[in-house]
């Protein structure tokens, strides 16, 4: 090796080795996009699904129930779980559900927009979790997700007249006047509970667009993560 080939090749070592962080940043950042695209593909598809009217009372894992004052197993959560077993308040759990479905039609750019905001800040771990996105941006955008959502779930609730419902069952002495279910009460708990059953959805369609190699969002993770 010659005295000018030694200065010439440690320079180009020198900047590949300058380079390195450049290059890390740049990849997590193309992983950091394809990991919110997929996770807006994921909400998309979860809020279509839930939107579909009947589709949250359909399934037992994300139906929306009356709240319980003491939890399940109090007086009145007995009560009230009674009541519902009798038929006397299923008219009123049904409308709670089309107040979801009716907002999680309404969802799709509230969440979009808490999608736009992520900063990605561990974007290997969550890229290798099925549902890592979603589980991600439930953590990191809960309070502004439930304050977004919840007008959209008062005007389902006014709309389905779920709260003249509850009204009406609070005048004849009913069930819910016994729980002391308040209009206020009976929002945050449907807008809670509508959350909890759309990242349920999300984080199955993620993990389907992971699993699908047709998907070009699961194309560009395998590539990345080298999987």
């Amino acid at each position: 090796m010659s005295q000018r080939e030694f200065p010439i090749e440690r320079r180009i070592l020198l900047l590949g080795l300058a380079a390195l962080p450049f290059a890390a940043g740049a990849q997590a950042q193309v992983l950091g996009s394809g990991l919110t695209g997929l996770l807006g593909k994921a909400s998309d598809s979860a809020l279509d699904k839930l939107a579909v009217p009947g589709a949250f009372y359909a399934d037992p894992a994300v139906r929306i129930m009356l709240p319980l004052v003491g939890g399940a197993g109090s007086l009145l959560g007995q009560v009230l779980n009674k009541g519902s077993q009798l038929g006397l308040t299923d008219g009123l759990t049904r409308k709670l559900n089309d107040a979801a479905g009716l907002a999680a039609k309404e969802a799709k750019p509230v969440f979009r927009a808490a999608i736009g905001k992520l900063t990605l800040a561990d974007v290997p771990g969550i890229a290798t979790q099925n549902d890592g996105a979603s589980q991600y941006l439930r953590c990191s955008a809960a309070g502004e997700l439930t304050a977004r959502l919840r007008p959209l779930v008062d005007a389902g609730l006014v709309k389905v007249g779920a709260y003249g419902a509850l009204d009406k069952l609070a005048k004849k002495g009913a069930l819910a006047q016994l729980a002391g279910i308040s209009h206020e009460k009976l929002g945050a708990s449907v807008t809670d509970q509508a959350l909890d059953g759309i990242f349920k959805y999300m984080g199955t369609e993620e993990a389907k667009l992971r699993t699908n190699p047709l998907k070009p969002a699961e194309s560009l993770l395998k590539g990345i993560l080298g999987n």
